[in-house]
């Protein structure tokens, strides 16, 4: 879980830096590698993000309305705040150190 919230995060910064210091760049200052190279970056960016939210809600068994909740803040400049605020409250399983460790006879 803790890999999916870091993945939500940089995906959500990469849209703000898109929206917010690209598109400026290219419309005030001409500079229109800035949108090629931060859409390239977000859109793989985004791609991830739509495989992870599919392997999360799977593992979490989240119904269809929460993971479509979760993968629409991800379109929505920080949406991505919202799903790291939900998702921090989600109780992680214990880590058996049990079957981690030998068995003795």
């Amino acid at each position: 879980m803790k890999a999916f919230r870091t993945l939500s995060l940089v995906e959500g910064v990469s849209l703000l830096i898109l929206l917010f210091i690209a598109m400026p760049a290219k419309y005030q200052f001409g500079l229109d590698q800035a949108v090629f190279y931060a859409g390239i970056t977000h859109g793989i960016l985004f791609l991830a993000y739509l495989v992870a939210t599919l392997a999360v809600s799977h593992s979490q068994g989240w119904s269809i309305i929460r993971w479509l909740m979760v993968f629409l803040a991800g379109v929505i400049p920080f949406g991505f705040i919202f799903v790291d605020r939900q998702l921090k409250n989600v109780p992680q399983p214990p880590i058996d150190t049990d079957a981690t460790s030998p068995k003795t006879a």
